[in-house]
């Protein structure tokens, strides 16, 4: 059989890692391929389960793609953010503001940092079926299949597997989790997202004492970031300080959402984690990244679910369970708050939120 043949793209040449020093969190790394036998999930599972309730992120490695298959995949986010023009963008805008929904382009500037500052943080998402009634610029049309293909592998071969390890350490069936994300539901949630942030001037990088993106947790249930060179992510260590997350060649960042942590009754916590002014070595360089966020069908209701394990330790609620949202009612909420609406004080100096009709929906960590 002849070998198929890609359409042309740009390389994508990414920088080198900082040589700087930092202080860098001490991630768990998880040989991913075991997770694909239910031999393998038991094996992995009380390791994954245990650091997915204190550090909160892990890094996997052995995940299913090539080196070169990710490569591809960052050429073809650089087709996004270099070969459609400005007015085809705006043509593919996302209604985030109007009607929190991330599909699309988000621009730069939509979203106030501190001090009157807007982001410089610009991102293309993509419903995870690709196809699934999302028109894309035209320059992109070449690669769908490709980025179809990408969605599924994301999906099914690592945050199933993912939701089945934090199923078995909850001692509930392992489908339990995956039945809440079907690949085609119905819903606005996306699942591929690629992001490009670039430099500021030094006046703003003042203004905001270097932060990029404030502190939060995810809205959605897991997060997968596939690390990238160019340093800026930190996550508040157990200890209450900010660390640096280093770069591992195809390594998959993971995370916990707000969702999740809801429906496992707080067994597993949203983790804090914020972007940052790269080190001087780094600066002034565009970082551009790749993520799959995953989010539970938008009927999902995201109250606890049934497990021993929460019976013995006890349930944590953020919502009484006849007024808990749905995910894509608290999609919404939260997509339509971060960045947009005024943030006010907490009784703790280093932490703000957002309210609305007398519920916290989002909460800064400065």
């Amino acid at each position: 059989m002849p070998a198929t043949t890609l359409p042309s793209a740009p390389r994508w040449i990414p920088p080198p890692p900082t040589k700087k020093d930092l202080d860098w969190a001490d991630l768990p790394i998880i040989d991913f391929s075991k997770a694909s036998t239910p031999e393998g999930r038991a094996e992995l599972a009380p390791r994954v389960c245990d650091v997915m309730r204190t550090v909160g992120f892990m890094c996997l490695v052995n995940h299913g793609l090539t080196k070169a298959q990710t490569d591809r995949f960052f050429d073809i986010g650089e087709v996004v953010f270099t070969q459609v023009s400005e007015d085809e963008r705006m043509q593919h805008a996302s209604k985030l503001a109007e009607e929190g929904s991330k599909i699309g382009y988000k621009p730069r500037a939509l979203w106030t940092i501190d001090n009157g500052v807007r982001d410089q943080h610009e991102q293309y998402a993509l419903h995870r079926t690709v196809f699934g009634g999302q028109k894309h610029p035209k320059a992109l049309e070449p690669f769908l299949p490709e980025l179809r293909a990408f969605c599924e592998h994301n999906h099914y071969n690592v945050l199933h597997n993912i939701l089945r390890l934090l199923a078995i350490g909850m001692e509930i069936d392992e489908e339990t989790f995956v039945k809440m994300h079907g690949f085609d539901a119905v819903g606005d949630s996306h699942g591929t997202f690629l992001y490009a942030n670039y430099p500021r001037t030094a006046e703003e990088e003042s203004k905001t004492n270097s932060v990029w993106l404030k502190g939060h947790t995810d809205t959605g249930t897991v997060t997968i970031l596939y690390s990238q060179p160019i340093a800026a992510l930190q996550i508040l260590s157990p200890d209450g300080k900010w660390r640096w997350v280093k770069h591992i060649e195809n390594a998959l960042v993971v995370n916990i959402g707000e969702s999740l942590e809801m429906l496992s009754g707080g067994f597993y916590k949203a983790t804090i984690h914020r972007v940052v002014q790269p080190p001087m070595d780094q600066r002034g360089l565009v970082r551009l990244g790749a993520y799959y966020f995953a989010l539970a069908d938008d009927d999902v209701k995201l109250v606890p679910v049934k497990s021993p394990v929460l019976e013995e330790e006890g349930v944590v609620r953020k919502f009484e369970d006849d007024v808990a949202p749905t995910m894509g009612e608290w999609r919404k909420m939260r997509y339509m708050a971060y960045g947009l609406k005024k943030a006010i004080g907490t009784d703790k100096a280093t932490q703000e939120q957002i309210v609305d009709n007398g519920v916290q929906i989002l909460k800064y960590y400065n």
